[in-house]
């Protein structure tokens, strides 16, 4: 593929987009977040606008994420979480078991899989990627989901409990991440589609989450759940192949299955926190020129002006971070100093710190749930802990500049 010339200026069209998604966040999202957010359930009538509207699409999606400049999705993913973070994650769930399928997938399975994942405006479906369990988090390779091969019955038996699942349970489409070989630790993982009505899984303990409470989260309990062959992700021959050759001590030519997820998905994550930073930036720097102290309004003030000077500046940087990994990743360049990581380290602290200095801000205020900016604290938190914590994106990070393998 030809490099596409850098520029920082978007074109009409992804100008367009940024403009409807906005009145989108600005007229659906926005004056449903702090109901959902109280209620802590999924807001399916949000998501059925969201699929009215071409939003909640596999075209919209496939037409974001293949973007020549790269920058479709992560414009896309800014303004809805403009909007809601809570909001934002239930209509982009779905995703992450979809680039789950494109990353590990065939042309096939991609082909089968990925749109029964979104349904249709009048029959809406769900996907829910599940790797995280209760002892492998972080360590994805103490993984004890197993999936082991029924010669006989030409099937494969899953067994094991995932957490932290987005749409875990309520999903139609779940994607597993499981351990073949154990004994080659992440080497040794394969992912697998279980298709809707499957026999043995079930939703465990639903989270009350500090944050992003309108987006479910639950444990998946999987009990000799049986797929036909076609549902292993990459097809057996590869596996063997695979497994056979980190066996043998070789370089198995792909990374991790749930690394491979999460390497496509670090730029639209730290898209994520740049509008939860973004929103709350915009409701301080409004109530700082309308908020009066000592007879003039705060801003005036070099302690609450220099406050939003730093937040606009992060925000803009981790912005920028996040186009160049996103350009990178379309354009086919390697991450030699794991700029995904970067990005993703940078724009979720930068929504946790600007988020808190947004309540700083304003005050008592801020500190009550009749200003959003609370809600965007407790929403921000979650972009330094999931798909990879800020610890292990600096570890990444460590070790992509020095060569070492830091621990």
């Amino acid at each position: 593929m030809a490099d596409l010339a850098f520029s920082l200026e978007l074109s009409d069209d992804q100008k367009e987009l940024q403009k409807w998604l906005h009145e989108f966040a600005a007229e659906v999202i926005r004056p449903a977040a702090h109901e959902w957010d109280e209620r802590e359930e999924t807001p399916w009538p949000i998501i059925q606008e969201a699929a009215k509207a071409g939003i909640y699409s596999l075209d919209f999606m496939a037409s974001q994420w293949f973007d020549d400049s790269g920058l479709g999705m992560v414009i896309a993913q800014e303004e809805l979480f403009w909007g809601d973070a809570g909001i934002g994650l239930a209509i982009m769930g779905t995703g992450l078991a979809a680039a789950a399928v494109s990353a590990n997938g065939t042309n096939e399975q991609i082909g089968e899989f990925v749109p029964a994942m979104y349904g249709t405006p009048d029959d809406i479906k769900l996907g829910s990627f599940c790797s995280s369990e209760p002892d492998a988090g972080s360590d994805v390779g103490a993984m004890k989901t197993r999936a082991i091969w029924d010669e006989a019955a030409g099937e494969w038996v899953l067994n094991g409990t995932k957490t932290w699942a987005t749409n875990g349970g309520i999903a139609d489409w779940h994607v597993i991440v499981a351990s073949v070989d154990p004994s080659l630790a992440t080497r040794g993982q394969a992912s697998f589609v279980v298709p809707p009505g499957t026999k043995g899984l079930s939703q465990g303990q639903k989270f009350k989450k500090h944050g992003i409470r309108a987006s479910h989260t639950a444990e998946v309990v999987l009990d000799d759940v049986r797929l036909p062959g076609k549902y292993l992700l990459g097809g057996k021959e590869k596996l063997d192949d695979r497994l056979n050759r980190a066996r043998e001590g070789l370089k198995t030519g792909r990374s991790q299955p749930s690394m491979a997820t999460f390497e496509r998905t670090r730029p639209t994550v730290g898209a994520q926190a740049v509008g939860i930073a973004r929103a709350a930036y915009e409701v301080a720097l409004e109530y700082a020129k309308q908020r009066e102290q000592f007879g003039r309004p705060i801003i005036e003030n070099q302690g609450i002006a220099f406050k939003l000077a730093d937040m606009k500046t992060r925000i803009d940087a981790s912005r920028l971070l996040v186009w160049r990994a996103a350009w990178m990743a379309r354009q086919g360049k390697e991450f030699t100093a794991a700029e995904g990581s970067q990005c993703k380290l940078f724009a979720g602290e930068t929504a946790v710190w600007v988020t808190e200095q947004a309540i700083q801000v304003l005050g008592g205020n801020g500190y009550t749930r009749e200003y959003p900016v609370e809600r965007m604290h407790r929403d921000a938190k979650i972009y330094t802990i999931f798909e990879g914590t800020s610890e292990i994106q600096r570890l990444v990070i460590a070790r992509a500049i020095s060569g070492t393998y830091i621990r």
